[in-house]
């Protein structure tokens, strides 16, 4: 039979003892002391002024003028009331002669001070009561002077409304703990006022921490609602957007569909019809599926619930050629001038140009039929200027309301104030029309190209 020795380690022969996981008491007291560390040491000299707050009350929100902005700074005022009135206990305890002032003013530095730096003036509190301690002459208590009474639970009040309720705790702790070291070390020659400070103290701290979960709570629930009030307008505009796209779709593809294959089967009924009328189907066919192209990919777009770039490559500058000899193909006599160096502008640039030029003649095909046109583009140092200008009609008699909502100009205004460009458009003094727009491109530096 063999026996079986077990040896046990001890902590300090442990190599992994520093990486086990500590108790949640541990990792408490750590994160507690951790805290004491950045709230009172670390941050003890931030510099955190007291802001200005905007009279909202009910009575202080009806003031105007001078009134309102004097009200503006009502929780200073608050903060130098205080500090009076420490200054007069210090008078009234020391019957204002010298030293009593000295002791007033070593007790409202530390509540001035709190406007500006809070922690500081949390310490600087504890050093002006020993200081005041040591010039008074007042024996009845002890380790806090009147003055410094005031002057500390007033410190105590603004650093804990100024601060989270983590630091107001510390600072009710480490008061506790000074006034234990004062009343030990001193009780059998003074009175002590340490139990009246701590309870005093204590049941303000609490209040001013309820009231800190409170507005806390209250900012929660605000974001709350404000996260749930978007996605729900969210969610309205999405089955708005999804409502308009099929009512686009069954309306306007429907009848696209309709013109497109009537187009392409209407050569086949006419025997022997002439090659315009052939090539004049032909070119309404071609215009049908793309206008159904184009249709089916803003759909898409409507429908989506977050926008992302169409993968199908956007028409460009480039693209025009195409487009005017399509126009012409309508019977409307286009030319197109380009001056300065042709380069290749920002994708948004070049569709809005695009575009603008096609709802531009678009118009002048609605409003002024048999008119010639021009566009002109300049590739400037800045931008890109477009001009595109029409004559007057031959035959004013004979056009016909147009059908159309009306919405080309507004269109083409939207791009160029999405691009932050200029855009106008008025009647010439010929009687036709003209539409004068500048895109700006920003200047592309060498580093950065």
């Amino acid at each position: 039979m063999t026996e079986t020795t077990q040896t046990h380690m001890t902590p300090q022969d442990d190599p992994h003892a520093p990486y086990r996981p500590k108790s949640p008491e541990f990792r408490a007291a750590m994160d507690a002391l951790r805290g004491l560390r950045q709230d009172l040491f670390l941050d003890a000299f931030a510099y955190r002024p007291l802001p200005r707050r905007e009279p909202t009350g009910p009575l202080t929100g009806r003031l105007k003028g001078r009134k309102r902005e004097y009200a503006a700074w009502s929780r200073h005022g608050l903060v130098g009331a205080g500090a009076v009135l420490t200054m007069m206990v210090a008078w009234a305890d020391g019957g204002g002669d010298g030293a009593s002032t000295l002791i007033g003013l070593l007790a409202v530095v530390p509540v001035l001070l709190t406007l500006v730096r809070p922690a500081l003036a949390f310490w600087l509190s504890l050093l002006s009561t020993m200081l005041v301690a040591t010039v008074g002459s007042s024996y009845g208590d002890w380790p806090w002077l009147p003055p410094s009474f005031v002057s500390h639970l007033l410190v105590l009040i603004v650093v804990a409304i100024r601060t989270r309720p983590r630091t107001a705790a510390w600072t009710w702790l480490l008061t506790a703990a000074y006034g234990f070291v004062a009343e030990t070390a001193f009780n059998h020659y003074f009175g002590s006022n340490v139990a009246p400070m701590l309870v005093f103290s204590a049941i303000v701290l609490l209040a001013i921490t309820v009231w800190h979960i409170r507005r806390q709570a209250e900012e929660d629930v605000s974001a709350q609602q404000t996260v749930t009030a978007v996605e729900r307008s969210r969610r309205t505009l999405l089955e708005e957007r999804t409502t308009i796209a099929r009512e686009l779709h069954d309306v306007v593809a429907h009848h696209m569909s309709v013109v497109a294959i009537q187009a392409e089967a209407a050569p086949y009924r006419v025997e022997n019809p002439p090659p315009e009328l052939v090539k004049a189907f032909a070119t309404i066919r071609e215009n049908a599926v793309a206008a159904l192209t184009e249709l089916r990919r803003v759909l898409g777009v409507v429908r989506a619930e977050d926008y992302e770039a169409p993968d199908t490559p956007q028409p460009t500058l480039a693209d025009l050629e195409g487009l005017l000899a399509n126009v012409r193909e309508t019977g409307l006599a286009v030319e197109r001038t380009v001056t300065g160096a042709v380069r290749e502008l920002p994708q948004g640039v070049e569709l809005s140009a695009y575009r603008i030029v096609q709802e531009a003649l678009s118009n002048t095909l609605r409003h002024a039929p048999g008119a010639s046109a021009r566009v002109e583009i300049g590739y400037v140092l800045g931008g890109l200027g477009l001009r595109i200008v029409n004559d007057p009609p031959p035959n004013p008699s004979l056009i016909k309301p147009s059908p159309g909502a009306g919405h080309g100009i507004t269109g083409m205004r939207e791009r160029v104030t999405m691009l932050n460009g200029e855009m106008t458009s008025e009647p010439t003094p010929a009687g036709g029309y003209e539409v004068t727009v500048f895109l700006p491109v920003p200047a592309v530096s060498e580093g950065g190209a």
